[in-house]
């Protein structure tokens, strides 16, 4: 529906903006088709289909991996996207213009493609049925050999521990610039008028702030679970496999709120365009409205 409504154009956003909302978007509806649909509920509901052949669930494990980093670096690309257009304006004019956005959007996503390519060599069938192998289990030496381990910490530093200090770092710097762009723009109305009115610019800013201080705390939050839980079998060098019930349950947790938190940025970066809303409330009622002149118009 974001995608939608979206591509549409008619939310009175650029479309630069567009574009990033567009992809990450579309970023967050594959995390949802791969990791949850195709892996999550295939393996508590359709256990045995042909989604665990075991080259099969590998590609869907690499798949996932993909979409969920390019859900997570998309926002990146997003927060340094609107740290430039507002504490860079010689930058913005060259940097926040359509074809930019198509080029990072796209280098991204086939820079992640890359990066998640050696994770369809981790896995291993849990049994072999009539030369079939079946389902994916990660090697043992996975979380022993130098190698593997390597690799895991790469993969953790470039999602999600980089994106965190990057998210954090370009957000306290927009921040820091609205507040002081908003207390001379106060202290200037004050000199000129002599009273406090309301002002729209800084009514505008603050939700800016608002909106800013949203999307990294959501995220922060919905990440650190599983943080947590690479950093505890990193540094007790335990296996994974091997965990107790309570473990295995706090890192599923874990799991969940990594997907969750692929899900949340479409809607804080779109329900609160009040546009964006606008035109949710048009294309719910579109069907509607259709049937209802559908049937006036056989009873006339």
């Amino acid at each position: 529906m974001a995608i939608v409504i979206l591509s549409r154009a008619k939310c009175g956003l650029s479309t630069c903006i567009t574009r990033y909302l567009v992809a990450m978007a579309a970023s967050d509806l594959l995390v949802i088709f791969t990791a949850v649909i195709l892996y999550r509920i295939n393996y508590y509901y359709s256990p045995g289909s042909f989604l665990d052949i075991t080259p099969v669930c590998c590609v869907i494990a690499v798949l996932g991996r993909v979409s969920r980093d390019c859900s997570v670096w998309l926002t990146v690309t997003f927060s340094f996207d609107r740290f430039t257009a507002i504490c860079c304006q010689k930058l913005k004019t060259k940097y926040c213009t359509e074809k930019t956005a198509a080029v990072v959007i796209a280098t991204t996503c086939i820079l992640l493609c890359l990066k998640n390519i050696p994770f369809y060599f981790i896995y291993e069938p849990k049994e072999i049925i009539d030369n079939v192998p079946w389902f994916c289990y990660p090697k043992p030496s996975y979380f022993t050999k130098p190698g593997w381990v390597g690799f895991n910490w790469f993969d953790s530093i470039v999602t999600p521990l980089l994106p965190f200090a990057l998210i954090l770092l370009l957000n306290a710097l927009t921040v820091r610039h609205i507040l002081v762009a908003s207390r001379v723009r106060k202290g200037l109305r004050g000199r000129s008028k002599g009273e406090n009115h309301n002002d729209p610019e800084m009514e505008s800013r603050r939700k800016s702030v608002i909106l800013l201080f949203a999307v990294s705390g959501s995220f922060i939050l919905l990440w650190l679970t599983l943080v947590i839980d690479f950093l505890y079998y990193s540094t007790a060098e335990t296996n994974p496999l091997a965990y107790n019930d309570s473990l295995y349950f706090f890192r599923q947790v874990g799991y969940m709120l990594q997907n969750l938190s692929c899900c949340t940025n479409t809607f804080i970066y779109g329900v609160t365009q009040t546009k964006f809303r606008e035109q949710f409330k048009s294309v719910v009622k579109y069907p509607v409205t259709l049937i209802v002149k559908i049937i006036d118009n056989k009873n006339n």
